[in-house]
């Protein structure tokens, strides 16, 4: 695993108004070290049916890697930036790789054919993974839906956080400035801020 992040949960006392049917809690990414080199992995692409690596996935400039789901409100929040920031920066030669490894015994909305159904719909210009076995998200020290890792072109972590600074429930528009901002400073050549701020969203939902 990397790094020697915490595992923080704090009640979200607002999340009524994103879904009154469940109780959840609000998780916050690890934040694990900038520096560390991206854990290889295989794993099955929903959308083709075919297995694919890391190797094979990640981009000549930066490869970004999104932990996400089908049913998180957060996640569904983003789609469409999700869907833009990377239809903006593919033809960069940066790479975006989307997982998906919650049990889907406890959430059988993130099934495989849910994910390809999902994908499908969403017109995702991505490759959408499911990490089954959950150790990708555990080798990655994921902890929340959406969580987001930005790599080098050395495949080192440049950044890691949130997507922009907008919620379900705060009425601040989709940008994806965080993530915009530390790719174009890949891309120009400079450092990459250290101040970054964490993710937040549903935790992911270990097996049991």
């Amino acid at each position: 695993m990397l790094g020697t992040g915490f595992n923080k949960v704090v009640f979200c006392p607002n999340l009524a108004q994103v879904n009154q049917n469940k109780k959840m809690s609000l998780t916050p990414s690890n934040m694990i070290p900038l520096g560390s080199p991206a854990p290889d992995f295989t794993l099955i692409d929903v959308v083709s049916g075919q297995l694919v690596s890391l190797n094979t996935l990640k981009g000549a400039e930066a490869t970004v890697i999104m932990f996400i789901c089908n049913h998180c409100p957060y996640v569904k929040h983003i789609n469409p930036e999700l869907t833009r920031l990377a239809n903006n920066y593919l033809a960069k030669d940066v790479s975006f790789v989307a997982i998906s490894s919650n049990d889907v015994i406890a959430e059988p909305e993130d099934s495989p054919a849910n994910m390809k159904k999902v994908a499908a719909e969403l017109k995702y210009p991505f490759p959408y993974l499911f990490d089954e076995t959950q150790r990708v998200a555990k080798a990655y020290d994921a902890a929340c839906t959406p969580d987001f890792f930005v790599f080098d072109k050395n495949m080192l972590l440049a950044y890691r956080g949130q997507l922009d600074d907008s919620r379900p429930s705060n009425n601040i528009p989709l940008s994806g400035n965080d993530i915009r901002t530390a790719l174009d400073a890949l891309l120009n050549g400079t450092k990459v801020s250290p101040r970054q701020r964490p993710s937040i969203g549903c935790n992911i939902k270990w097996k049991k």
